[in-house]
């Protein structure tokens, strides 16, 4: 497993734009997929967005598709979660998490192992 560290959360008004950044520790990085995810107060867990081991293949929710943009730097062990054109309804805490590849492709099975505890994002309207 690898440890996780989310930053770059705050407040920010509608239309704005936040960087979220996530620190992993572990050799193993550059194999792992990585994800971030978000939870709105009184609502599940969502899926957000996730990006391969080589950052050659990325996934998007269909309400961020356009807006947020995931990227990693292998050589900082860092993934980043861009996000634009914000809405109120991102508003959640967002979380990172890792987990190894099972496919050639470079994907897993979404059964991500690894967490880190969340930064808070808030989009005044």
């Amino acid at each position: 497993q690898v440890q996780l560290a989310e930053s770059g959360g705050g407040l920010v008004q509608a239309g704005g734009s936040l960087r979220l950044s996530c620190a992993a520790s572990g050799r193993t990085f550059s194999s792992y997929v990585m994800g971030w995810f978000r939870q709105a107060p009184g609502k599940e867990r969502e899926f957000v967005a996730a990006i391969t081991g080589s950052g050659g293949l990325t996934k998007y929710a269909d309400s961020v598709r356009g807006r947020f943009t995931i990227s990693r730097d292998n050589a900082k062990n860092t993934v980043y979660l861009q996000m634009n054109m914000l809405k109120p309804e991102d508003t959640a805490v967002y979380y990172c998490a890792a987990e190894p590849p099972r496919d050639g492709a470079g994907w897993g099975r979404g059964d991500f192992g690894s967490w880190g505890q969340g930064t808070q994002v808030t989009v005044s309207s």
